[in-house]
C-alpha cells in the first residue's frame, strides 16, 4: 500500500468531486443515520464544536444544523467538495459552518488552538494506508479533542472493500480502532453497519464512538 504515498490527494478528490454529482458517490447517504444516532449519544450542547473530517459534500451538515448545532467545523482536502457543500447551504445556515480546506494528516490552515467536543469521520481513516498519514491524523485529533469530547470513526471493516475511488484502503475492527487510538480515548459504543451504496452495492462499515478520558 505504501506505494500510494506519492499520490497527489488533494488533486485525486478534486476530480472526483468535480466529476460527480453528490447523489452518484458511492458514499453518499441521504440521510447519514447511524452518525446521527451516535452524535445524538454524545448528548452535546448546541453551541458545541463539532469537527466533521473529510466533509465532501455530506448531508450531515445539513442535518446537524437542522437539529440546532450552531458550531460546526466541517474539513476536506478538496476545496471542490467545500464549494459544492456552502453552496448548497441556504446563505443563513452557511454561518453555522465554518469550511476549511486542509490536509488533516499535515495542518496548514486549521488553527492550531481548536478544541472541538467531537471529532467525527465517516471514512477517512482508512484511506490513510502508511504510518506517516496515520501519525499525522492522530496528531492532529490528539491535539484538537478536549478531554470528555468524544471521537466517532467508521470504516471499512475487515469484511469490507479493500479499494474505493480507485484507492487502497486499511480495513479495521473496533480493536484495531482502539489500539490506533490509544488509552487517552475508551470504547463507548460500536457496531456493524451494511452500507448500501447509490449503485446497490454492499458495504460493510464498522462504526465506533469513543470518549477522551485522558488529555
Amino acid at each position: 500500500m505504501d506505494n500510494e504515498k506519492h499520490i497527489d490527494y488533494k488533486e485525486h478528490w478534486n476530480k472526483v468531486y468535480s466529476a460527480n454529482e453528490i447523489n452518484h458517490l458511492g458514499w453518499y447517504e441521504e440521510i447519514p443515520k447511524p452518525s446521527l444516532e451516535l452524535i445524538a449519544k454524545c448528548d452535546l450542547n448546541k453551541n458545541s464544536a463539532i469537527l466533521d473530517v473529510g466533509s465532501g459534500v455530506t448531508t450531515l451538515i445539513d442535518n446537524l444544523i437542522h437539529q440546532g448545532y450552531k458550531n460546526i467545523i466541517s474539513v476536506d482536502i478538496s476545496e471542490i467538495a467545500l464549494k459544492k457543500l456552502n453552496e448548497r447551504l441556504s446563505k443563513e445556515n452557511s454561518q453555522l459552518v465554518k469550511c476549511i480546506v486542509d490536509d488533516i494528516t499535515c495542518l496548514n490552515k486549521i488553527n492550531l488552538t481548536l478544541k472541538v467536543d467531537l471529532w467525527h469521520d465517516r471514512t477517512v481513516l482508512h484511506f490513510l494506508t502508511n504510518e506517516k498519514q496515520q501519525s499525522g491524523y492522530l496528531s492532529t485529533l490528539k491535539r484538537i479533542v478536549k478531554k470528555d469530547g468524544y471521537v466517532i470513526i467508521a470504516v471499512f471493516s475487515l469484511e469490507g472493500a479493500k479499494k474505493c475511488s480507485g484507492l487502497s484502503v486499511k480495513n479495521y475492527n473496533k480493536e484495531m480502532i482502539s489500539e490506533f487510538l490509544g488509552n487517552d480515548f475508551v470504547l463507548l459504543e460500536h457496531f456493524n453497519y451494511l452500507y448500501i451504496n447509490p449503485f446497490g452495492g454492499e458495504k460493510p462499515y464498522i462504526y465506533t464512538l469513543f470518549k477522551r478520558i485522558k488529555y
